[in-house]
């Protein structure tokens, strides 16, 4: 296991299944439609039912702005909701769904054989490429609003790598304690809706009274949000220096959840 401390082995590690995780990742994606009438429409319809509900509440009903752009309209407030929205959600999914992984594959774990680990990386692949329908829509909608697109959209890669590495160490660290404690997905349930709104998705971080801003901006998932906003919306470079920090956090929590996976993954049979 000592060769896990180093993020790099836990990456080739993974890469040497990659062809399993690429079909599993296309078999989940395309089966979480199966049998509807839309198919994969509904990955572009769903996201944008949802935008127009909260942006109509949020913008509409409680006035809310961002006070980024001058003359904000209700598209503007919409694309910035929308952005945080799509990194969340991307996070939400595999969080709110890792707990019961393992439980629902419960064939795969007496199969000797197969890589368990590699299921967290398929929910993980299947959560971020429904995020990147939301994406497309997103950069659509900004274009047509604006007729350009900020050269910094190019940085948000880079951006999200915190957030990827932060999503898999927790979906590993939730995969196995799921096992273990079956009250842990009604828990997972309740804490990402805690942090939903704890992040600054529906309001800007300045509307956070200033005696606790710094214990916000302590959440990894909000500067996740803010710095896509900064690089996609706005065309402001991500703050370095926290930038660096929640990378600095995200790799030691992917390392310490890979590992804590590995060590126990061998009792889940004895378990289930």
């Amino acid at each position: 296991m000592t060769k896990f401390l180093n993020p790099l082995q836990i990456l080739l590690h993974l890469w040497q299944y990659r062809d399993l995780i690429r079909q599993m990742t296309w078999r989940e994606v395309v089966g979480r439609y199966k049998g509807s009438y839309v198919g994969l429409g509904w990955s572009f319809i769903q996201p944008l039912i949802m935008l127009s509900v909260y942006t109509f509440v949020f913008s509409t009903i409680f006035k809310a702005r961002w006070g980024v752009e001058q003359n904000e309209g209700v598209a503007a407030f919409g694309l910035a909701l929308f952005m945080g929205l799509i990194t969340f959600t991307i996070f939400s999914e595999v969080f709110n769904a890792a707990p019961s992984l393992i439980l629902t594959h419960e064939s795969y774990v007496k199969k000797v054989v197969f890589p368990l680990e590699i299921l967290v990386v398929v929910l993980f692949l299947s959560a971020l490429t429904n995020g990147l329908f939301s994406l497309a829509i997103l950069l659509t909608g900004f274009l047509i609003l604006h007729h350009f697109i900020h050269w910094t959209a190019l940085m948000l890669p880079l951006v999200w790598l915190p957030m990827m590495l932060f999503t898999l160490g927790c979906g590993y660290f939730l995969a196995s304690l799921g096992v273990f404690v079956r009250d842990m997905k009604a828990t997972a349930g309740i804490f990402s809706s805690m942090l939903f709104f704890l992040t600054p998705i529906f309001y800007p971080s300045t509307a956070i009274p200033e005696q606790f801003r710094l214990i916000c901006r302590l959440n990894p998932i909000a500067q996740f949000v803010e710095d896509s906003r900064k690089v996609v919306l706005w065309g402001f470079l991500p703050d370095w220096l926290w930038f660096l920090a929640g990378l600095a956090i995200s790799i030691l929590v992917l390392t310490s959840g890979f590992i804590w996976f590995m060590k126990t993954k061998k009792a889940f049979a004895d378990v289930l």
